[in-house]
C-alpha cells in the first residue's frame, strides 16, 4: 500500500502538503490537483485513524537521549534529524541525563505540546510511556528497549561485549576486568554479559570485583579503573562498555604509571579522541548514525499510518 511519502514524492510536494489536502486544509489548486492525481495513480487511501491523529498533532517529534555530550548520541541525533528533515519534520532534542524523573517530564511535555511522536533511549527499563501512549502517539525506543509494545532499534550489545573481550584474549591478556554502566540499563548489561560469557568459556573468570559499575561518563570510568588498579591482584586488561568510560579508564591507567602498551583496553564504542595510536586500544564501532536514521524511519512510518505489529531491528557492531 502506498504511503503519504510516496504520494508527496510523485506530486512534487512535501508530506505536510499531502496531509493538508486530505485533511481539508487550504492549499493552492495546483498543489491540491497534483496531490490528488498522485494519490489516484498510486491507489493511495488515507488512513482515517492517522488523519484524526494528524489533525491533533504537530509536525514536530521529540528525541530523548541521555547525554548529548557523548559523541555516540550526537551521531545518533544527527541521523534522526537528517531523516526527519528529509520528510518535513522538525526535531526537539531533550537531554535526560539518564534520570527517569527528567525523562517523564519531557514525555509529558511531548504529550501536552501534541508532538507527532517520540524517539527515546530509555533512562531505565521502567520508562513510563503512559502519557504519550494514552494519546496514541507513536514511540520508537532506540539503543535500549522498554516493556511497552513499541518499535525499537538497537545494537547486538552482547555480541559487542564478546568481540571486545575476545580481542583482548587474542592479544594475550587473561586477567580481564570489565567497567560497566549503571545497573538496570539493558545495553550495558548485555555488554558485560558478553564479557562474562567469554571469560567463562575461556575458564578465565576472575574475582567478582573484576566487574565494576560506574556512570557512563569519563569520571565514572576513571574512578572504576582506579579501584581495579588498587586490587591486590589487579587485572592486566579491561573492557569498558561505552566510549567515555574508556577515556576515563585510560586516564587512570596513565596516571598510575602503568605501561599502556602492555595493559589491554577494549572500548565498546569509539573514543572521541585518541591518547594512544591504534591498535593500542581495541574499539568496537557502534552504528550510531544508522541507529538514528532507522529509528526516525520507523517513527515516520507510524506517523504516516503504518499499523503493523511492533517490531525490533537489531544492528551489528564491528571492530574498528
Amino acid at each position: 500500500m502506498a504511503t503519504i511519502y510516496e504520494v508527496a514524492a510523485l506530486a512534487g510536494v512535501s508530506p505536510a502538503t499531502v496531509s493538508r489536502v486530505f485533511n481539508g486544509n487550504t492549499v493552492s489548486p495546483e498543489k491540491a490537483r497534483a496531490v490528488r492525481e498522485a494519490a489516484a495513480r498510486l491507489a493511495f487511501t488515507p488512513n482515517k485513524t492517522a488523519r484524526r491523529l494528524r489533525k491533533q498533532s504537530s509536525e514536530v517529534v521529540a528525541l530523548l537521549i541521555p547525554d548529548i555530550e557523548n559523541p555516540f548520541f550526537t551521531a545518533l541525533a544527527r541521523g534522526v534529524e537528517d531523516k526527519a528533515q528529509e520528510k518535513g519534520f522538525s526535531v526537539v532534542l531533550c537531554n535526560t541525563d539518564d534520570d527517569p524523573g527528567k525523562e517523564l517530564r519531557y514525555l509529558e511535555i511531548a504529550a501536552s505540546e501534541q508532538m507527532a511522536g517520540v524517539i527515546l533511549a530509555p533512562a531505565s527499563d521502567e520508562a513510563d510511556l503512559g502519557a504519550i501512549a494514552s494519546l496514541g502517539r507513536p514511540v520508537v525506543a532506540v539503543d535500549r528497549t522498554t516493556p511497552y509494545p513499541v518499535d525499537a532499534v538497537k545494537v547486538d550489545n552482547r555480541a559487542a561485549g564478546i568481540a571486545a573481550t575476545t580481542a583482548l584474549f587474542d592479544a594475550g591478556h587473561r586477567k580481564i576486568a570489565c567497567i560497566a554502566g549503571p545497573v538496570g540499563i539493558e545495553a550495558t548489561e548485555d555488554r558485560f554479559l558478553g564479557w562474562r560469557q567469554v571469560m567463562t568459556a575461556r575458564r578465565a573468570a576472575g574475582p567478582e570485583n573484576y566487574l565494576q559499575h560506574a556512570n557512563f561518563r569519563a569520571d565514572g570510568g576513571h574512578a572504576a579503573m582506579r579501584r581495579l588498579l588498587a586490587l591486590p591482584e589487579p587485572p592486566d586488561a579491561v573492557v569498558t562498555t561505552n566510549n567515555l568510560m574508556g577515556v576515563g579508564a585510560l586516564q587512570a591507567i596513565v596516571e598510575a604509571g602503568v605501561d599502556p602498551a602492555k595493559f589491554g583496553l577494549a572500548v565498546v564504542g569509539e573514543l572521541p579522541f585518541m591518547f594512544l595510536t591504534p591498535p593500542a586500544v581495541v574499539q568496537v564501532r557502534l552504528p550510531a548514525r544508522h541507529l538514528g536514521t532507522t529509528a526516525a524511519t520507523m517513527l515516520l512510518e507510524r506517523i504516516g499510518g503504518d499499523a503493523q505489529p511492533p517490531r525490533t531491528i537489531v544492528l551489528r557492531a564491528e571492530l574498528a
